[in-house]
C-alpha cells in the first residue's frame, strides 16, 4: 500500500500538468546537439577499452599466474571487475538508451535504436517490444505491463496470491543472478506454452532468434575467449561468468529500485481508458522511483537513477535527465504530487520488503484517485 500523499487533480490541472511537462520536453529536444553526440561516443569508446583491458588482465592472470604465482589473484580479480564494469556500461548507458532511440537523430548506423544489438542473451528486437512499447506505454497497468513481477513475483497486493509465491524470496535471488536470461525469455511467454495456450510450432518460431542470440553469447563468453588462454582457460571462463553475474545483479537492483519501492502504484486497465497526456504523465510519475547518488550513480545506472524522468522522456538522451529532474521535481511539487527519490540502500530495502511481504497473502489498501471525483462528475 502506498504511503505517499498525492493531491487528486482537476481535469484542468491535469491538462496544465501535461502541457508543462510537454513544454519542458520540447525545450530539451531543441538543445540536443554535438555535446550529446560526443558524450555517447566517449562512453562507447570507454566500454571498448575497459572491456579490452579487463580481458587482457584475465589472460595475464590465467597464463602468467601459472608461472608467477603472485600475478594470479590480483590480475584475475582486476580483470573480472573491469570486464563487469564494461558490461554494465554497455548494457545500461549504451544498449538500453540507444535502443530507446535516444540518439537516432545522429543518423549514426552504430547507434540506431531500431537495429542496435546489445551484449546480453536477450535480443534487441524482443526488448524493443516488451520494454520500449509495452512497458513504457502501459507502465504498471495490470494485464498490460508484463514488467509487473515479470510473471514470477508478486510485488503488489493487487496481484492475485497463489501458494507458488511463498517461494518468491528464493526465486527473486535466482532471478537477480540470471536476470539477462529472464529478460531473454520474457517475450516467449513460456507460461502460456506450458499451459497449452501456445502451440509447439508457434513457440519454436519465437524461440529461434532468441536461441540464436543465446548461442552467440555463450560461444563468445564461455568458449572463444576462454579458448584463447589454451590450457589456462578456466580462470578466463570463470571471470566472464562472474562479470555477467555482476552486470545481472546490478541491472536487476537498479530496475527494481525504479519500479517497486513502497510508494509506487499499479493501475487497473480501466484507468487508461481515454487517457489524456497529463493523465499519462501522472501515471508514469506514480509508477516510478528515483535514486540519489550523484554523477557516478547516474553513469553506472545508465541514468536510470532518474527513472521518473526516463518514464516521462524515454527517447531523450539520458545524460539530460539530471538537469530535467530539477524542473520536473518543481512542477510535481506545485501540483501536489509526491516525487519518489532516495538512496540506493533505502530504496532497495523497500523492494526487499515488497518481495517478502507479498510472498504472503495481502490485500490492497484504498486506492487514491488521480483525478478529483467531483471534478470528473462536473466535467
Amino acid at each position: 500500500m502506498t504511503t505517499a500523499r498525492n493531491r487528486p487533480l482537476t481535469p484542468t490541472e491535469l491538462d496544465r500538468f501535461g502541457e508543462e511537462l510537454d513544454a519542458l520536453r520540447a525545450r530539451t529536444v531543441a538543445q540536443l546537439g554535438r555535446v550529446d553526440a560526443d558524450y555517447i561516443r566517449r562512453v562507447v569508446a570507454a566500454v571498448r577499452y575497459i572491456s579490452l583491458f579487463g580481458r587482457l588482465l584475465l589472460f595475464v592472470g590465467a597464463i602468467g599466474g601459472a608461472f608467477v604465482s603472485w600475478l594470479f589473484w590480483p590480475a584475475c580479480i582486476a580483470g573480472t571487475v573491469l570486464l563487469g564494469l564494461a558490461k554494465i556500461l554497455e548494457n545500461m548507458e549504451v544498449g538500453h538508451n540507444v535502443m530507446h532511440g535516444q540518439y537516432d537523430w545522429m543518423r549514426d548506423p552504430h547507434l540506431d535504436g531500431k537495429t542496435y544489438e546489445w551484449d546480453i542473451v536477450a535480443t534487441g528486437d524482443n526488448w524493443r517490444k516488451t520494454h520500449n512499447y509495452m512497458h513504457h506505454t502501459w507502465t504498471n497497468v495490470r494485464g498490460m505491463d508484463d514488467d509487473i513481477g515479470y510473471g514470477l513475483l508478486r510485488l503488489f497486493p493487487e496481484q492475485r496470491w497463489r501458494a507458488f509465491y511463498l517461494l518468491q524470496p528464493f526465486i527473486a535471488v535466482v532471478f537477480a543472478i540470471l536476470f539477462e536470461w529472464g529478460v531473454a525469455i520474457q517475450e516467449l511467454r513460456v507460461g502460456r506454452w506450458l499451459a497449452g495456450k501456445t502451440t509447439h510450432r508457434a513457440m519454436w518460431r519465437k524461440f529461434v532468434p532468441v536461441g540464436r542470440k543465446m548461442g552467440k553469447q555463450l560461444l563468445k563468453d564461455y568458449v572463444l575467449f576462454p579458448a584463447l588462454a589454451g590450457p589456462f582457460f578456466l580462470p578466463v571462463l570463470i571471470g566472464n561468468l562472474i562479470a555477467n553475474v555482476m552486470r545481472n545483479i546490478w541491472t536487476y537492483t537498479v530496475i527494481f529500485c525504479g519500479h517497486f519501492t513502497t510508494d509506487v502504484e499499479v493501475f487497473p486497465k480501466e484507468s487508461v481508458r481515454n487517457e489524456s497526456r497529463g493523465h499519462w504523465y501522472l501515471r508514469q510519475l506514480r509508477g516510478s522511483a528515483n535514486l540519489t547518488g550523484g554523477k557516478w550513480m547516474d553513469l553506472m545506472t545508465g541514468n536510470l537513477s532518474h527513472q521518473i524522468e526516463h518514464h516521462f522522456y524515454p527517447d531523450i538522451p539520458a545524460r539530460r535527465y539530471a538537469a530535467l529532474a530539477v524542473e520536473v521535481r518543481e512542477i510535481c511539487g506545485r501540483y501536489g504530487q509526491h516525487y519518489d527519490t532516495g538512496s540506493l540502500p533505502k530504496q532497495f530495502a523497500q523492494v526487499i520488503w515488497r518481495i517478502l511481504r507479498h510472498a504472503w497473502p495481502s490485500r490492497p489498501g484504498k486506492r487514491r484517485p488521480l483525478v478529483r471525483a467531483e471534478a470528473v462528475a462536473e466535467a
